[in-house]
């Protein structure tokens, strides 16, 4: 699966440490998913489009190898 985490955090002016924060998780989770190495739980992919504004479709998406 991969998202556009990395890409809303920059349209919103959010680092990685204020998004962990945010979501109740470490920056290196954040940045693990970032990059595609660690799947989020369905709660944890709620609260981080709900921060963004958008829908979890949105912000993950399968990738035609999943």
């Amino acid at each position: 699966m991969k998202n556009s985490i990395k890409v809303e955090r920059a349209m919103h002016n959010i680092t990685q440490a204020k998004l962990a924060e945010m979501i109740g998780v470490s920056r290196q989770t954040v940045n693990a998913m970032e990059l595609n190495k660690y799947v989020p739980s369905t709660v944890l992919a709620l609260k981080i489009s709900e921060i963004f504004n958008k829908s979890v479709n949105e912000i993950f998406f399968l990738d035609s190898g999943d």
